[in-house]
């Protein structure tokens, strides 16, 4: 049976902290809180004769204390237990959008509360234990309570509490291996060095400690709802943390909860959301039917349309609506959009977009629920789908419909990768996007510099899809290639195969670079260790894949050199390039939460970690800034070491005929990648089957918007412009 216990009613409001420290009251933590700078006075007779004229009543009238702008009649049939103090009430409305309320207290039931100045506090059923700020409007809400143990959605125990009630958010996979305790503040990078070195149990322990003295384990802190927050029309509203300028309207249920949000990032939540141990980050939409528990939600992120998110870490800057997420760990810049879309025991590594139908979370194919997918940047599964755990896709991997019902590891970036059903192969084509969609991967990485919002770019987030992680991809991958179509050559010649890779990776090269196009083309290209199946993996299209792999290494590198160039302020330019010197101690990189860091460094802040020279989670986010502060120049130098790479010679040994030769190729391929932008998106005018639902070009125009017009092809047409102009300048001043 349910066990109802009794007290006297004279305690309601009262033992809100059992254990008090020596010399202190229970109002102690309340009153630290508390930083309105209000001061508070008792009622005076009068006063209490018109509040209870008012129908107001109180257990102890001398517990009610007020400010001394206080109006009495602007409370009106309320009930007040315990300690409750009262700022400045005045004749005036509070107008929030269409939402238009008198100043006051009416027809609420009030225990032990602060309450700012000109609070607009209407049918309140049950207020307890809370701190409100100043211009507040709660109107129609059944419950806004806290209790003495809250935690606010971090993962912590207070005082006397077992382990067994402690928040984890077990992300990456469902077996509880990589899970990490949410606390406000936490980005993806923490969440993902977190998850990783699972073998290091003093790096775990770290992390622990890390996150508890992070907050301290004394019970009795109060629940606060920040300066001009309004609250409507909700139902449960539980150990919840609201900042400033919030709007919560028609939530059912939230509880243990962080809600960040200040006057440039507001928060807001919105109707039949079911929020439970969570922390919600600046400036974040959350409407309509959201089911979230054990989540994190970072700065500038939405929630939409029924979605539901368990145990999962969004990063800033996405979208997920309609469709289900568990277990997952998300990097910034995702978006996933409809109801029948799962994902499971993932870590996607940012700027992904989940199709309609697309299920990653085919888990169970082992004995337990254990399996994992790590998706790079850029991640795309097509329309319907179906990927088995476990799985590892590098950055911008494009799926073609269909089920993939084998592990697979494609280390091959920018690569989409389909099903021949009749052959029964594996079929993946290198360079997809370098040579079919070049406007939607170019665009992309505009689009997602454009729409971040948050107002302090720290860390400094890496969108665009050349940078040192996807490029050491793309060396990789041309040793991939290289590899497999030598291994076809020597097949398709009847010359031995079984010779080392390195031997195979130096024919290849030179198959690659000496023989046409036809006669690459024409070899049955097929790639190991893929897929874990008795099928093969056929690799298409190896020789343009190949050649552009090198261009866009060396596009890469040479804009790093331009810039070089361009920020040297000596007109020697030969003289200036001989001076450059790369470091190749930093080539390795690792994605930590969208922000990409060199793998020396990570190493180095683990280790300090471990040793307790890095000792708060503080030091760790200034680490991380420290690193956005030196990212562009050790981009730099990861860019000018590939642009050396690729072209086998030290940059430090140009002289001016091979820089002015280097300049004149790097132009004339930024004219193809500018012209293959615009090719590529000119296809969607020119296609008969595009244009056969109009009636007439006018239309089409009038619906989709004329080529010409094209905002992000006229930028790109004019930076094209540029860079010749600057090039030619450059070479002018070598001559």
């Amino acid at each position: 049976m349910n066990s109802i216990k009794k007290m006297p009613v004279s305690q309601l409001g009262y033992g809100f902290i059992k254990e008090l420290p020596k010399g202190k009251d229970e109002y102690y933590l309340r009153n630290q809180q508390n930083r309105s700078g209000i001061k508070y006075r008792s009622l005076t007779a009068l006063e209490i004769e018109q509040l209870v004229r008012n129908r107001n009543s109180s257990d102890n009238w001398n517990q009610i204390l007020v400010s001394d702008s206080f109006t009495p009649e602007l409370v009106k049939n309320c009930s007040f237990f315990g300690l409750v103090r009262i700022g400045k009430l005045e004749a005036n409305c509070l107008i929030f959008s269409d939402l238009v309320v008198p100043v006051g207290i009416y027809n609420s039931t009030i225990i032990s509360c602060d309450l700012g100045n000109n609070v607009a506090i209407h049918n309140v059923n049950y207020m307890s234990h809370y701190i409100i700020g100043n211009d507040v409007i709660i109107t129609n809400v059944n419950e806004l309570v806290t209790t003495n143990h809250s935690k606010f959605g971090n993962g912590i125990l207070k005082k006397g509490e077992d382990e067994s009630v402690r928040i984890w958010m077990e992300i990456c996979n469902e077996n509880t291996g990589r899970k990490v305790l949410p606390f406000n503040g936490m980005t993806a990078g923490d969440a993902y060095l977190w998850t990783r070195n699972r073998q290091d149990a003093v790096l775990q322990k770290k992390f622990m400690t890390l996150t508890e003295k992070r907050f301290d384990n004394k019970l009795g802190y109060y629940g606060k709802v920040g300066d001009r927050t309004v609250i409507k029309n909700c139902k449960i509203i539980k150990d919840t943390w609201i900042g400033t300028d919030a709007y919560l309207k028609g939530a059912n249920k939230i509880k243990n909860v962080t809600i960040n949000s200040a006057p440039e990032a507001r928060t807001q939540i919105g109707e039949g959301c079911e929020l439970v141990n969570g922390i919600i980050g600046f400036g974040c939409r959350i409407f309509y039917g959201i089911k979230a528990v054990r989540f994190i939600l970072s700065d500038y992120s939405q929630l939409k349309y029924g979605a539901r998110l368990i145990n999962s870490f969004l990063g800033p800057n996405a979208t997920i609506s309609c469709c289900e997420v568990l277990n997952s760990l998300i990097f910034p810049a995702h978006e996933q959009h409809h109801n029948n879309s799962f994902l499971c025991a993932a870590l996607v590594m940012g700027q992904s977009n989940i199709a309609a139908g697309a299920t990653l979370g085919s888990n169970h194919n082992s004995r337990g629920a254990d399996g994992e997918v790590i998706m790079g940047r850029g991640f795309w599964p097509g329309l319907c789908v179906s990927v088995k755990h476990n799985s590892v896709f590098a950055s911008f991997a494009l799926l073609n419909k269909g089920d993939y019902n084998y592990e697979l590891n494609i280390p091959i970036p920018f690569s989409l990768i389909s099903n021949d059903t009749l052959k029964d192969e594996l079929i993946i084509m290198p360079g997809y996007w370098f040579l079919y969609n070049f406007y939607a991967l170019a665009r992309n990485a505009w689009k997602y510099i454009d729409r971040d919002k948050r107002i302090d770019k720290t860390p400094l987030l890496e969108y665009h899809y050349l940078a040192p992680d996807s490029v050491n991809e793309l060396f990789n991958a041309r040793k991939i290639i290289a590899a497999a179509v030598a291994k076809a050559y020597l097949i398709s010649t009847k010359k031995p195969s079984a010779i080392s890779n390195d031997t195979l990776i130096e024919l290849g090269d030179k198959l690659l670079t000496t023989k046409t196009k036809k006669e690459i083309d024409a070899l049955s290209v097929f790639a190991d260790d893929i897929e874990n199946s008795k099928r093969k993996t056929r690799l298409i299209k190896c020789y343009d894949a190949y050649a552009i792999f090198e261009k866009m290494i060396f596009m890469y590198g040479m804009e790093s050199l331009i810039d070089t160039i361009n920020h040297k302020k000596s007109k020697a330019i030969v003289a200036n390039v001989k001076t450059i010197k790369t470091n190749s101690t930093e080539s390795a990189w690792v994605n930590v939460g969208g922000q990409l860091i060199t793998q020396k460094a990570v190493s180095s802040l683990l280790t300090k970690i471990k040793t307790g020279s890095i000792d708060s989670w503080d030091q760790v986010h200034q680490f991380y800034a420290e690193a956005s502060a030196t990212y562009l120049n050790k981009r730099k130098n990861h860019a000018l070491l590939s642009l050396e790479l690729i072209t086998k010679k030290k940059i430090s040994t140009l002289n001016k005929k091979q820089l002015n030769s280097w300049l004149d190729t790097y132009v004339d391929i930024k004219t193809d990648v500018t012209h293959r932008i615009e090719k590529t998106r000119a296809k969607d005018y020119s296609n008969p089957f595009r244009k056969m639902v109009y009636e007439n070009e006018a239309e089409m125009i009038a619906v989709v918007g004329d080529l010409k017009d094209n905002g992000f092809i006229k930028e790109q047409n004019q930076l094209l412009k540029e860079i010749i102009l600057n090039v030619a300048s450059i070479q002018k001043n070598l001559t």
